[in-house]
């Protein structure tokens, strides 16, 4: 079996979705994700650490291990290693293994352990397997398409709360723990949100009368944004894709029986190969 051959196999598990092989694989990294983010979790825990700090350090550099051969194996079969190396997940993936190496070599550097948690967003291309990848797509578009109006949205929020955090600290002052205009809008902020962590409270009547407004008015409001997207979503309307990569640009997310890329209008292979 020649080389490229061999790079075509790797290239159809590890990048399509669509294929029996690549949804295996996809299983088994997001198994090796979810361990790999536990163990990172379990040896912040102090306890956990003292006890059984070998296994867990052994854990660690197997999971690392095991992702950087992958990673490893997707800059050789990449169409574009640079390109891929270069794109969110391509620095997403670097980055989740980068850690353990630097920490071997530079020690002290324990606080890049939490850079590990971005093995997390991988999960992402897991999900990119052909039963979601319509579904993220629907909801993407969504949030796009509303952006403009969540925006108006959280900027005659901010105003409301600059306003009414104003006046709370003109009614309460510092004494009742409304020692700055900032602090103020952060209990607004609080409140609005139905947060309410009661870290300040205000004290007088009026205050208080104030609050219930401003309590009355975040149950009001709090449901605009979910109302945008829905409204957005069923615009959009059911779209009907698959996780089919384009082996030239490398975007997936065509319709079924499309036979060329939607970006770059290179051929698309069957579904299942290239």
């Amino acid at each position: 079996m020649d080389r490229n051959r061999i790079r075509e196999q790797l290239y159809v598990v590890i990048f399509e979705a669509d294929t029996p092989g690549g949804k295996l694989f996809d299983v088994l990294l997001f198994a090796a994700i979810m361990a790999s983010v536990c163990t990172t979790m379990l040896a912040s825990v102090h306890s956990m650490a003292q006890r059984h700090e070998t296994l867990l350090f052994v854990l660690n550099a197997a999971f690392t291990g095991l992702f950087t051969v992958e990673y490893a194996l997707r800059l050789y079969c990449a169409r574009q290693p640079v390109r891929y190396a270069r794109s969110f997940f391509g620095i997403v993936d670097l980055l989740a293994v980068l850690p353990f190496y630097v920490g071997l070599l530079v020690p002290g550097t324990r606080f890049l352990d939490v850079v590990k948690v971005l093995r997390m967003l991988r999960i992402f291309r897991v999900l990119k397997m052909a039963q979601y990848v319509g579904e993220a797509d629907l909801l993407l578009n969504a949030l796009v398409a509303s952006r403009r109006k969540i925006g108006i949205f959280l900027v005659a929020v901010m105003t409301i709360v600059v306003i009414l955090g104003s006046l709370m600290y003109v009614i309460e002052g510092g004494t009742n723990g409304f020692s700055s205009i900032p602090r103020s809008v952060y209990w607004a902020i609080v409140t609005l949100t139905t947060v309410g962590y009661g870290d300040i409270s205000p004290q007088t009547s009026l205050g208080q009368a104030l609050a219930a407004v401003i309590m009355i008015i975040g149950y009001s409001i709090i449901a605009v944004p979910t109302g945008i997207i829905t409204a957005e979503l069923g615009l959009a309307g059911p779209r009907r894709e698959t996780a089919r990569r384009c082996p030239g640009c490398g975007i997936d997310g065509h319709e079924t029986g499309a036979s060329f890329c939607r970006r770059c209008g290179v051929q698309l292979g069957s579904p299942g190969g290239q």
